[in-house]
Parts: structure tokens; sequence; C-alpha cells
């Protein structure tokens, strides 16, 4: 079965305001499934916390991508794409 990955709105409008593609988020993200199943990737991922508690973030340069995982149901929501000083806010 395949990963169902679906964008925010947010996420949806940095992506077509600086036109990018949807793979600028979704294949780090599917990198960063692949390293919490336990392959060895090299991608910054980390568990975040504070207003974002139970999500993960993935590092694309200046970039971050924060996003939660239903492991259970196969399905990623990528919550937050911005810039590294507005990603958290």
């Amino acid at each position: 079965m395949e990963w169902e990955i679906s964008f925010s709105r947010q996420a949806e409008k940095f992506l077509s305001g600086r036109h990018l593609s949807d793979t600028f988020a979704t294949d780090p993200v599917l990198k960063a499934i692949r390293k919490l199943k336990g392959e060895v990737v090299a991608i910054d991922l980390r568990k975040t916390a504070g207003k974002w508690a139970g999500c993960y973030r993935v590092r694309i340069g200046k970039v971050r991508v924060i996003f939660s995982i239903d492991f259970d149901g196969q399905k990623v929501l990528i919550e937050v794409i911005d810039n590294r000083g507005s990603a958290y806010r």
C-alpha cells in the first residue's frame, strides 16, 4: 500500500508561491518515513515539541517541512512548509 500524502493550505500556498513542485516536500518526507521504519537514510529529521508536539520536521536547506504521520492508515499530512525562522510560529 502506498502512502497518502496531503498538504495543508499553508503548505500548498508556500509551494505555489515559489513555483515549486510537490516533490520538493514529498521526497524528503518519504525518506523520513524510511528512516523512522529503521533504514539508514541521510536526512535531518527531528521530533518536534511545544506547539507541534507529536509531529516531525525535515530540514531542506533553510526551509523546514513539519508533518504528522499516521502509520496505521499510512497517511501523512504536511502541515507547514516555511523558512527556518517562520516555520515554528
